[in-house]
């Protein structure tokens, strides 16, 4: 039988000897691979804390101890240990998150996904361990990647300050976040890692001093806990402890044994303490080692032996991008680019291979990208920075107050817009042309297909005077919609017919095609209909007023929140104008979303085209009854 099949939950890891751990260990890395490669998901980071997670789980007891994962997508083997088995609807409907999950299990407390933050937690829930004196312990799991974030170390700066408020930070240290981490922290671990003349030094004072009676153990455990003037003639980790932070490491974070030993020490000491832990994304799955990219990072449903995909896809909304990017890059010398980490998944990987003098990535920090790219457009050059839709929320001040208040020449690139689906909560892109409504000056461009996307990119870097941004959506872009007239700056995608059409439909980016089926729905229903793309939603295209005033009703469909959104600038641009037309704003309602399919969850919130369609003829109608009363009316008074 085999042992995975009799863990249900973490305190029957206690039973097992360290034989049965490493065989435990080898049947999870086959379990995931097994599993990750029908549904998809994140497959070599989970592959590389096989053995930290079990240790963690056979030191701490969960979920009395919190156990915290920055970020959530290293959390599969946690899962396994904690009683959730089912893989089979991974990142499905009704199937497990492929992050941290409070409705999942009690030992899930943190769901935002969004790197650097654990330790910001960590520290909270140790302060309130403290205050209403409880002896829970915190663990805070962080990658190496993810201490390239700003926040890592404010919230560091506040833990080093109580020597005595216990709490553990364990820093999976795989050298890579997406790709490999950059930058001096990075080069700081990089020495830890290859000075291993303090752990060669223990290893061979345990072996003599094993031998020695009595006091033989007590001695190796003081030297192993030996303060900083010993460890930094060996091994220079002082950046740590000058922080006042207790470092244990660096540890093999495939050995077990070791593991437990240094995590058990950790837990004793009754402060913060640091342990380093040194492991392999991707380990014991040869495609995954392969990939020098990102060690299969995340992958779509694979063949389990060869790593390859199973079926591909058409031409991406990224791709486009960043092969958009690399003209650009040849016709323009200031074009720049910017990434948080992520030059492979937002598209620059082929603009980096092509100029890789005018890269730069910032690490896990997106508040800095941006500042950083005003300091680039003030000295000249046009920085585009790509960052995932849901990930610019982090640095919204800095877009505000940096970029857009300095009139600085950024182009900001929004991959993921809208919903994402499979990757929850906190990975949906909804909020975007939401939150940068308010910035004053800022330029907002929805690009409706491939076309749209090459062609609102070269406006966008036209634009030296004030940020811009591009939105698109995640996966495969759909063919070429194209435009049967103009008006203003807006293409018109369907003529009504008629001089007198009933509704203006406001068609926001990649929903184009939907629109124009939700238009053909309408027209069945004798409602005749404009379809416009307004392409630039901020600020509101001048002509869309007029021409709203010649329509009955106004109908915008967008793939965002509908609070404060495309819909609602519209509504306000027409009561500015005087137009006054009854508008309908469909779009994404202010709740967090289920994971599921993108398919299913827009018909889970009714941005499909039927039940727009419906709703529209409803409104259609009411305002047909209202005429009829109307001049009823007048005929009857007429009379009287």
């Amino acid at each position: 039988m085999p042992l995975l099949t009799r863990i249900r939950g973490p305190r029957d890891l206690d039973r097992l000897s360290l034989e049965e751990l490493d065989q435990l260990a080898g049947e999870i890395r086959t379990f995931l691979v097994d599993a990750v490669s029908k549904t998809g998901g994140h497959l070599g980071p989970n592959l590389g804390v096989v053995e930290l997670t079990i240790a963690l789980h056979r030191v701490f007891e969960s979920p009395k101890d919190k156990v915290l994962w920055d970020t959530g997508h290293q959390s599969y083997v946690h899962k396994l240990l904690t009683g959730r088995q089912d893989f089979s609807k991974l990142k499905m409907k009704g199937g497990l998150s492929g992050y941290p999950s409070q409705a999942e299990s009690e030992h899930d407390v943190i769901e935002n996904s969004h790197a650097s933050t654990v330790l910001g937690w960590a520290d909270g829930l140790a302060k309130a361990n403290q205050l209403l004196e409880r002896d829970d312990h915190v663990v805070a799991v962080i990658g190496d990647g993810a201490l390239t974030g700003g926040m890592a170390w404010e919230a560091l700066n506040n833990i080093a300050e109580a020597k005595d408020r216990p709490l553990v930070i364990v820093v999976n240290d795989n050298e890579r976040s997406y790709a490999p981490t950059i930058g001096g922290l990075a080069n700081h671990l990089a020495t830890l890692r290859t000075t291993d003349g303090y752990e060669r030094f223990l290893a061979r004072t345990k072996e003599i001093l094993d031998r020695t009676p009595v006091v033989g153990r007590p001695l190796y455990e003081t030297l192993h806990g030996a303060k900083k003037g010993l460890k930094d003639f060996i091994a220079p980790q002082g950046m740590f402890e000058d922080l006042g932070l207790k470092y244990v490491g660096p540890i093999d974070g495939h050995d077990i044994e070791a593991l437990e030993s240094a995590l058990a020490r950790a837990k004793r000491f009754g402060g913060p303490v640091i342990v380093h832990c040194l492991t392999e994304k991707g380990r014991g799955y040869q495609p995954a080692l392969q990939d020098e990219a990102d060690r299969f990072h995340a992958v779509g449903k694979i063949h389990p032996d060869t790593g390859l995909p199973i079926a591909s896809s058409g031409a991406d909304w990224t791709s486009v991008f960043g092969d958009e990017m690399v003209k650009l890059g040849e016709e323009r010398k200031d074009i720049v680019a910017i990434t948080a980490a992520m030059l492979q998944p937002v598209g620059l990987d082929k603009f980096a291979k092509r100029f890789p003098e005018r890269v730069y990535d910032v690490g896990i920090a997106e508040q800095h990208g941006a500042v950083s790219a005003a300091g680039l457009a003030t000295g000249g050059l046009h920085p585009v920075f790509a960052v995932y839709a849901t990930f610019l929320n982090r640095a919204f001040d800095q877009v505000l107050m940096d970029v857009a208040l300095h009139k600085c020449g950024v182009t900001f690139v929004l991959d993921r817009a809208g919903i994402t689906g499979t990757d929850g909560a906190s990975h949906n892109g909804m909020w975007d042309m939401s939150i940068l409504q308010v910035v004053p000056g800022l330029r907002l461009a929805a690009p409706r297909d491939a076309d749209q996307v090459r062609a609102q990119l070269r406006e966008a870097v036209q634009v030296d005077d004030a940020p811009t941004v591009v939105r698109f959506s995640k996966g495969a872009v759909g063919p070429a919609v194209p435009a049967v007239g103009k008006a203003g700056g807006m293409d018109v995608l369907r003529e009504p017919g008629t001089d007198r059409p009933d509704v203006l439909l406001v068609s926001v980016g990649a929903l184009a095609p939907m629109c124009l089926e939700i238009a053909a729905l309408l027209d069945q229903q004798g409602i005749s209909t404009t379809v416009v793309d307004p392409r630039w939603v901020k600020p509101v295209d001048e002509a869309l007023a007029p021409l709203a005033e010649r329509h009955r009703v106004v109908v915008t469909v967008e793939d965002n929140s509908r609070v404060g959104g495309v819909g609602s600038a519209i509504a306000q641009a027409l009561r500015d104008a005087g137009v006054d037309v009854p508008l309908r704003d469909f779009g994404i309602p202010p709740r967090f979303l289920d994971h599921a399919s993108r398919a299913e969850v827009m018909a889970e919130i009714g941005l499909t085209a039927p039940d727009i369609a419906r709703q529209v003829t409803g409104l259609v109608s009411k305002l047909d009854g209202k005429y009829e009363r109307a001049a009823a009316d007048e005929v009857q008074a007429a009379r009287d």
